[in-house]
């Protein structure tokens, strides 16, 4: 299947935002470029299986980012196109698909995926074609030290960093005895290990792991297992069957007593939270990594990143009100498209031959600030550990919406240094 070319310069939409980006009337000339070329950029997108939820929305960042680049100049003066191309959110086919970008497409870069399994079977194959894969992800694989020199994931913070912000306000706020529901595979077992430690370091305790397949279609028989004293039910749940999952929840406990209910905005991605069978959440807690309904006192770049990614107060599609986002994970290509476009221009890029100076790049970076590059908030990244951090955010369902309740620091999420990519060798 070809790959689809995206990113011919558009005079629709120019977004001016606190004047991190100079607005322009006229479309950009690219006249300085050595070259005329495009800088080609494959994506390693989600369209199908259990991934596609986020694979939709992704895309449609990721246009939205590219539309305000190319109307800014592109990079270093050239246009800058993006190659879409479905990965089946299945690893195996992930390292085709990226072979295909390196060795067919003639891309400077690849970014994109999400699912923790897909990048961990792909980042070998990204490091063997000496090609920067930039990730979209939120395990832990990368800042772990499991990957390559070539993998990088400047665009998200990961679970490690998540849960370690989040613990001391479920232990100060909801209980102490902790039952945790997951997805079976290396995302889940991130939160499962590094929300297992969190607790602990608080004082707190996981008191029943209960891990379950991501391909999954019904769970009632998983809810007994959830113990009686549980104080905090914990869950963060992927895939199309989502809303099944929240659903027999919430018919397993009916109208009785329950325990305080804390989740991952994943268990509900691309899922309606009025949606019928859903009314049990009222009260619950989740994690956001950017908040979905527009708050009360939103950043002042705010209005433009839901405008450039088609999306309403709600979270939801401006074309369609059905279609519910996964803002709480979508800004990542967003950002990571901007961090590549400072790379490029930090290492004067080329040509491929630039590619292990486009890392480096990377590399050196510190402070990102709150900006229409980085609209889900400010973050710092380790050019050590390739690794991001930055804002986290809880929310309380009320009134039919979703409302910022929490909102941690940068330093609530540092953890020390598990590896140090920069003296490895590419």
């Amino acid at each position: 299947m070809r790959p689809d070319p995206i990113g011919a310069p558009t005079r629709r939409r120019v977004l001016q935002a606190g004047g991190a980006l100079a607005a322009s009337a006229a479309l950009p000339g690219f006249v300085q470029a050595q070259t005329s070329e495009p800088i080609r950029l494959g994506f390693q997108l989600h369209r199908t299986g259990i991934g596609a939820a986020y694979g939709r929305w992704y895309e449609r960042a990721a246009k939205g980012a590219l539309e305000i680049i190319n109307a800014e100049g592109g990079i270093n003066g050239r246009p800058v196109e993006i190659l879409f191309e479905d990965d089946g959110t299945d690893p195996r086919r992930g390292a085709e698909v990226v072979e295909k970008f390196a060795t067919q497409s003639n891309c400077d870069a690849v970014l994109g995926p999400l699912f923790s399994h897909v990048v961990v079977g792909t980042a070998p194959r990204a490091g063997e074609l000496r090609i920067p894969y930039l990730v979209c992800s939120e395990g832990n694989h990368v800042a772990s030290g499991m990957l390559n020199r070539w993998t990088l994931q400047p665009g998200i913070t990961d679970v490690r960093s998540q849960v370690q912000s989040m613990a001391p306000w479920v232990l100060a706020n909801l209980g102490k005895k902790v039952t945790m529901v997951f997805p079976d595979y290396a995302f889940g077992h991130d939160h499962r290990d590094s929300f297992t430690q969190a607790i602990a370091d608080q004082g707190g305790e996981v008191i029943a792991q209960i891990a379950i397949p991501p391909t999954e279609t019904s769970f009632t028989r998983y809810m007994p297992r959830i113990p009686r004293e549980t104080e905090v039910l914990y869950h963060v749940m992927v895939g199309p069957a989502v809303l099944t999952f929240v659903k027999e929840l919430g018919e397993f406990y009916g109208t009785g007593a329950r325990p305080e209910i804390f989740g991952f905005i994943d268990s509900l991605e691309g899922v309606d939270i009025n949606s019928p069978g859903l009314e049990f959440l009222d009260g619950s807690h989740f994690w956001e990594g950017h908040c979905r309904y527009l708050q009360a006192e939103p950043g002042a770049h705010e209005a433009a990143y839901r405008d450039a990614v088609g999306v309403d107060g709600n979270g939801a599609s401006r074309a369609d009100a059905r279609d519910v986002s996964t803002y709480g994970h979508m800004f990542s290509p967003w950002e990571t498209l901007f961090i590549i476009k400072a790379g490029m221009e930090a290492s004067g890029y080329q040509s491929a031959d630039d590619r292990q100076a486009f890392v480096e790049a990377i590399e050196a970076m510190t402070d990102m600030p709150y900006s229409i590059a980085h609209p889900q908030g400010p973050k710092v990244f380790n050019g050590r550990t390739h690794q991001v951090f930055g804002l986290q955010y809880i929310t309380k369902v009320q009134n039919g919406r979703m409302d910022r309740v929490h909102t941690t620091s940068i330093e609530d999420g540092l953890y020390p240094d598990q590896v140090d990519y920069t003296t490895q060798p590419f």
